[in-house]
């Protein structure tokens, strides 16, 4: 399955190596990946550190979505923990789209996890509620705490986990049974104690290779009409 993965920021050069060298790694077969970068626009956000920024990122993904070729994608997998635009995107391109956050959440919660997330900052802590509501999950989640990270700690990954420590030692007092990285280019510690923290870009990429290969999800046959405008037949 080939799968165009939009960034949701305009990213330097070096950023969007390393995020596609870590696709290249994190996709299972039968999974090819290729990260689509957002224009060098001044519209375009560096950081989302703002709700001016995520609307903005939202319209310069869904722009991005709508240019993706279905002669060469099956689908889209947006690279960011706040499925920018996922309902339009449904709804308006021209292949299947999908989103880290809705993979990944409702499955842990479907798992009967107690399920809690952290995030960089808290323009991104506000949306990631808001996404949280959107799924309407928000009865089974515990929380969203914020880290108060900068935007260049997404490449380090030693500083953002030893950051995310004590916050799991909080969370394990509330049963917090698994914590969503609320970025989606770190690579987390896996585990502390009585909480899995879930890399969501790690999980969703299991989560579609293992339909693929169930034949849920078909590859280079999926087209939009064969699959209800972006969706699974029920």
């Amino acid at each position: 399955m080939r799968l165009k993965t939009i960034t949701p920021l305009h990213l330097t050069e070096g950023e969007l190596m390393r995020r596609q060298a870590r696709f290249d790694r994190l996709a299972p077969p039968p999974l090819t990946i290729a990260l689509a970068n957002l224009p060098a626009d001044p519209e375009v956000p560096r950081s989302l550190d703002s709700d001016e920024a995520c609307r903005a990122s939202e319209a310069a993904v869904y722009r991005e979505g709508l240019r993706t070729d279905p002669a060469d994608f099956d689908g889209i997998l947006l690279d960011c923990v706040l499925d920018p635009a996922l309902e339009a995107l449904e709804r308006d391109a021209p292949v299947p789209v999908f989103g880290l956050l809705k993979l990944s959440a409702t499955y842990l919660i479907s798992l009967g996890h107690k399920v809690a997330a952290v995030t960089r900052n808290r323009a991104i802590a506000t949306e990631f509620e808001a996404r949280i509501e959107s799924y309407r999950l928000e009865n089974r989640f515990h929380s969203v705490e914020v880290l108060d990270l900068e935007f260049q700690d997404i490449a380090d990954d030693t500083k953002w986990n030893a950051t995310l420590q004590p916050v799991l030692g909080e969370l394990e007092r509330y049963g917090v049974q698994a914590l969503i990285n609320g970025c989606s280019a770190v690579d987390v510690q896996n585990r502390r104690d009585h909480i899995v923290v879930i890399d969501p870009t790690a999980l969703a990429l299991d989560l579609l290779a293992l339909a693929v290969n169930r034949k849920i999800l078909s590859g280079t046959e999926t087209t939009r009409s064969a699959t209800n405008n972006g969706k699974v037949p029920t």
